[in-house]
C-alpha cells in the first residue's frame, strides 16, 4: 500500500475513534451523578469530549503530515493508546471510588486498593508518555506542512513528470 493509502486509512480511523470516544463521553455525562466519585465522573466526561475532538482534528490533519510509514503508524498507535488509556484510567477511578494518588483534585480523599491505585497510575503515566511521543512525531511531521493532502500532492507530481 502506498503512503497516501496508509495516511488516509489512519486519518479515517482517527476520526472514527474520536467520534466513538466523544459518544462514550456523552453517555458518561448522563451518568455522572451515579459514579462512586461524581467529580471524577465529570472529569471522565470532559476528558472524553476533549480527547474525542482532539482525535478527530488529528484525523483531519493526518494526510498533510510529512512522515514515513513507520513514523505514521507509530504516531497513530501512540495517539490512540494515549487518549483511550487516559480515559479508561479516569473511568476506572470514577467507578472504583479511587484515584487520589494521581488525580487528587478530582478524587479528593477517594482512595482505592493498592492494585486499583497502581492501575490508575500506570494508565495515566503511560498515556501521558505516549501522547508526548506522538505529539513530538506530529510536530516533526508538520515541518513542511502541505496545503494539499498527500494523495493530491502525489497526483500533481505525476502530472508534471
Amino acid at each position: 500500500m502506498d503512503m497516501s493509502g496508509i495516511s488516509s486509512r489512519h486519518a479515517q480511523r482517527l476520526v472514527q475513534v474520536g467520534v466513538l470516544l466523544f459518544l462514550c463521553a456523552l453517555f458518561v455525562g448522563l451518568a455522572v451523578s451515579r459514579f462512586a466519585v461524581p467529580r471524577v465522573g465529570l472529569s471522565v466526561h470532559l476528558l472524553g469530549l476533549l480527547q474525542g475532538l482532539f482525535l478527530m482534528v488529528m484525523g483531519l490533519l493526518w494526510p498533510r503530515l510529512m512522515l514515513g510509514p513507520v513514523a505514521l503508524r507509530l504516531a497513530f498507535w501512540l495517539l490512540v493508546y494515549g487518549c483511550l488509556a487516559a480515559w479508561v484510567a479516569n473511568l476506572m477511578a470514577a467507578v472504583w471510588g479511587a484515584g487520589s494518588t494521581m488525580i487528587p483534585m478530582a478524587a479528593g480523599a477517594a482512595r482505592g486498593s493498592s492494585l486499583q491505585e497502581a492501575l490508575i497510575v500506570i494508565g495515566l503515566r503511560t498515556a501521558a508518555l505516549s501522547l508526548i511521543a506522538a505529539l513530538a512525531l506530529i510536530l516533526w511531521g508538520t515541518r513542511r506542512l502541505t496545503s494539499e493532502p498527500r494523495s493530491s500532492e502525489a497526483a500533481r507530481k505525476q502530472e508534471t513528470t
